[in-house]
């Protein structure tokens, strides 16, 4: 906040090579909500932080940073969500950015009644329990943690009006705070899906060519190229990449969506931001840009990470739509 030209430096080509695409386009998604109602209150994201350090300043206090870490909490909750589930919330990002300025001063008010937010909090944990645990629960004690650790004989603690309740029922209790920042072991069950579903149509190719014979085998092998190749190409058209872009995923689908540690999606943003390669305007644009949906199309930055995105999605589909044409065909 006080270091604005930081964020200048993000290497989007490191991004997608670290496979860290979907984490910041979600990133960035949030940060678009905030400023859209942060625009329409005629308010300035996160200025209670900042007058907080700047009374600290003032004051010659030193100045504690007791939330966790945002890379930490944002990792966290992505590990912890499935595919279907990431797909579902990157829609919901997106679909809501038009809900913010229906959002008003009145609502807004409301909201800072204690009995309103907890029926809000409580209403998150039941349409998704793991975000509410991610996203609150584990940064109330967190803070509470944190807080009590914080050096002097008098502190004063900032901190947002939902995760007050939280941390006094925390207050008292034991927390390990090595383990709220690490990132948690991929499951079993996902790793063993991972492998078995291109296992699964590898079979499928064997099986077609001992039973069925070349024709059969080949047949398998195009229309495994076609549903795949054209549906990730297709993905990256959305986004409207480059048409060397669009080339590419359509090229590499076919073979990324058989290795499990490969997706269309970075091999597709790579190329994008190659051909494309974001410039200085790109990155200063940044911050007014990601306050519409045209927006993200328009900044070669948020671009990038949608052609990750949508042709991972593509991929995706036409693995689940070519698995029971293959079956078929076997049959």
């Amino acid at each position: 906040m006080r270091q604005k030209d930081r964020w200048r430096d993000t290497d989007i080509i490191k991004v997608v090579r670290e496979k860290k695409a979907f984490l910041l386009l979600s990133n960035l998604l949030l940060v678009s909500f905030q400023k859209r109602i942060a625009r329409k209150m005629d308010v300035t994201p996160g200025a209670e932080m900042l007058r907080a350090v700047e009374m600290a300043d003032s004051l010659g206090a030193q100045v504690w940073l007791a939330d966790r870490d945002i890379r930490a909490t944002l990792s966290r909750a992505w590990h912890a969500l499935g595919w279907w589930s990431r797909i579902k919330l990157l829609y919901q990002l997106l679909t809501s950015m038009g809900a913010a300025d229906e959002i008003t001063e009145e609502e807004i008010e409301r909201l800072k009644q204690q009995d309103v937010l907890e029926s809000l909090l409580a209403e998150v944990g039941r349409s998704m329990p793991v975000l509410k645990t991610i996203l609150i629960d584990e940064r109330d004690r967190f803070l509470a943690a944190k807080i009590r650790q914080a050096p002097g004989t008098k502190i004063a603690a900032v901190v947002g009006a939902g995760h007050l309740p939280g941390i006094q029922a925390n207050w008292d209790q034991p927390t390990d705070l090595g383990a709220l920042e690490a990132l948690p072991p991929p499951g079993r069950l996902g790793a063993v899906f991972k492998w078995a579903i291109p296992a699964s149509i590898i079979a499928l190719f064997m099986a077609g060519f001992f039973f069925g014979g070349k024709e059969a085998g080949a047949d398998m092998i195009v229309l495994w190229s076609l549903c795949t190749g054209v549906l990730a190409g297709l993905g990256a058209a959305l986004a409207l990449a480059h048409p060397a872009t669009v080339i590419s995923s359509v090229l590499v689908a076919p073979f990324t969506t058989l290795h499990p540690m490969i997706a269309a999606g970075w091999v597709s943003g790579l190329v994008e931001a190659v051909a494309r390669k974001p410039k200085v305007k790109d990155i200063e644009s940044l911050p007014q840009d990601i306050l519409s949906l045209r927006g993200f199309w328009r900044n070669n930055v948020t671009r990038i990470l949608l052609v990750v995105a949508f042709t991972n999605l593509g991929a995706s589909v036409g693995t689940l739509v070519a698995f029971p044409i293959l079956l078929k065909v076997l049959l």
